[in-house]
């Protein structure tokens, strides 16, 4: 396709768009909304799928040991620990290590809350497990709580279940909102386009008269629902970044370690997804809506 042919076909369609401006706007609005809602699903989405996979590389169960248990004892801890099935590997945790972890997750700003305990250590010493595969974590807590000298078993297995749940059901939703959206989108498109066919009917039915290939009668409409798609992509993808850079900065603010997608991921990457929708989304619509009018 020349240079020129693409040019005249662009401003043919940003004409359309000024003529039928109200409509053109209604369809912008609700791309724009179709796709903002697709942005907060994904990125909940993908969000918790970073924290599951997350916390299933970091699966671990916490045992807690009685008090004065002797090292020979604790050796028979450990060997018990290691013989059950799915057990990846197992670290001890003294009572100084445990204070400093402790330390350590507090930070300097609640520096006044460790002072005495260095001098009379409350903490148990622990053997941190490492479980490959969340789906055996409640048959490790079970074995692990019946041998002798231990004292409670903690294991994250409930959060890990939990995020999982959560996923799921952002799919689920996610997908029923979309199947409602998308027809919505594709409608009101294609009436902006049937409309613009309409007004220029007479125009349209002489080019067929004299030759002109459907494919050349329908390129300016399509444009036009390309048009569409995409700004309705730039004002929702500008719109959700920014509201996701306030909401990444306030969690990350109250919780350090959060793990979840940077901003600069979603600029880099989603965006580009943003675009390819509303392009896909406004072509099919043109294309449906015009359709009709070039059977003669």
């Amino acid at each position: 396709m020349k240079i020129s042919t693409i040019k005249y076909f662009s401003m043919d369609s940003l004409i359309s768009l000024r003529r039928n401006k109200t409509l053109s706007i209604a369809s912008i609005i609700t791309v724009s909304l179709t796709l903002f809602m697709f942005g907060i699903f994904l990125l909940t989405m993908l969000n918790a799928n970073q924290l599951l996979k997350n916390l299933e590389s970091k699966l671990e169960v916490s045992v807690f040991l009685k008090e004065n248990v002797a090292a020979a004892e604790k050796q028979k801890v450990a060997s018990s620990i290691k013989n059950i099935q799915g057990v990846a590997g197992i670290k001890y945790i003294t009572k100084t290590e445990a204070l400093q972890k402790l330390n350590n997750q507090l930070g300097e700003e609640n520096k006044d809350l460790m002072k005495g305990l260095d001098k009379q250590n409350p903490l148990p010493e622990s053997f941190i497990i490492r479980v490959d595969n969340s789906s055996i974590i409640k048959s490790v807590v079970e074995k692990t709580k019946g041998i002798k000298s231990v004292e409670k078993v903690v294991a994250n297995e409930d959060l890990v279940n939990q995020i999982s749940k959560i996923t799921k059901g952002v799919k689920w939703v996610g997908g029923v909102a979309l199947l409602i959206m998308i027809p919505i989108c594709l409608f009101l498109i294609g009436n902006t386009i049937k409309l613009a066919v309409y007004a220029r009917r007479r125009e349209v039915n002489i080019m067929k008269f004299v030759g002109a290939t459907d494919w050349f009668i329908r390129w300016p409409f399509i444009i036009e629902g390309v048009i569409i798609g995409v700004i309705g992509a730039l004002i929702s993808s500008g719109l959700l970044y920014y509201a996701y850079k306030a909401v990444y900065l306030k969690l990350t603010g109250i919780i350090m370690l959060l793990n979840i997608l940077t901003p600069r991921y979603f600029a880099m990457n989603i965006v580009w997804i943003f675009i390819i929708s509303g392009i896909v989304i406004g072509g099919i619509g043109s294309i449906l809506s015009i359709r009709k009018f070039l059977e003669v």
